[in-house]
């Protein structure tokens, strides 16, 4: 199955934080399909280094790439009906970065690896932790 990781579940998994549920470690490390990062969890990061709230063990970019390589993670691009989709969704969840990434899941029908409980409000998107 394929899955996509929330901004936290990414990091959580990335740095072995035990705060990333078994269940979900286990299904992005058993997983037969692929691992999904959108675009939006690396610019959500990218912001809070910059303001000073994160850091990261390296430089940002070769960080990521040697991450994306390891884990052979694939970027999950922004089209034009993932931002079209964000149009139509109740307010809910108020992070833009969510926002997007509940959109890219509700399109793609992938589900969204996170701790998020206010993802469970969102119609079709399902949740695994």
């Amino acid at each position: 199955m394929n899955l996509l990781l929330d901004t936290q579940a990414l990091l959580w998994f990335i740095l072995d934080d035990p705060r990333l549920s078994g269940k979900a470690m286990d299904s992005i490390v058993d997983t037969e399909g692929m691992i999904f990062v959108s675009p939006a969890s690396l610019w959500e990061i990218a912001i809070k280094i910059s303001l000073g709230k994160y850091e990261l063990p390296g430089h940002f970019e070769q960080f990521w790439d040697r991450q994306f390589h390891i884990n052979d993670f694939k970027l999950l691009p922004v089209s034009i009906i993932h931002t079209s989709r964000v149009v139509d969704l109740p307010y809910h969840h108020r992070d833009p970065f969510d926002r997007l990434i509940i959109a890219q899941s509700l399109v793609e029908m992938i589900p969204v690896v996170s701790s998020d409980t206010m993802l469970d409000h969102y119609s079709g998107v399902e949740r695994v932790w």
